[in-house]
């Protein structure tokens, strides 16, 4: 949902990224290896992003960086914010675990992860199920966003 993520372990990937330079993603293999090893078992990993176009520095960096979680196994989709605002889905990130544990995510104003909250009410959890669906459903793939958006998609791992 935000157009920056203040992730720590991030920092230098991403100031290489922007500098065009080679790319060091070794720090995020142990999620990579959750996702292979997850999908192989059966489970699926999907999320969509809410992005404004033009494409912020650190969403171009997402986007890019996005191409190796797919390969890993996981679906992610891009949803113009503009689409979003329309179909009024929520402003906040969040989680669903097998459409039934809703994990809500919070940041403070230097877009750093202050932590998340787990949403037991089951009306809310029908909600953000919903607002899910709504999501997955106007948003497109990962490739076909960045054949839309993007003039490039360096190689840079």
């Amino acid at each position: 949902m935000r157009e920056t993520y203040n992730a720590p372990r991030e920092v230098e990937s991403f100031r290489r990224f922007r500098a065009g330079e080679q790319v060091d993603l070794s720090w995020a293999e142990t999620w990579f290896s959750m996702i292979r090893q997850a999908t192989a078992e059966g489970r699926r990993f999907a999320r969509v992003r809410i992005v404004s176009v033009p494409l912020s520095e650190y969403n171009r960096f997402g986007l890019w960086a996005a191409q190796f979680t797919t390969e890993a196994g996981e679906d992610i989709r891009y949803l113009q914010r503009d689409v979003a605002e329309h179909l009024d889905l929520p402003n906040h990130d969040y989680w669903l675990f097998d459409s039934r544990k809703l994990v809500r995510m919070t940041f403070g104003e230097d877009d750093r992860f202050l932590g998340a909250e787990v949403i037991e009410d089951s009306s809310v959890i029908v909600e953000h199920n919903y607002w899910r669906d709504a999501a997955r459903h106007h948003a497109m793939s990962r490739d076909e966003f960045v054949a839309k958006y993007e003039q490039r998609d360096d190689q840079r791992r």
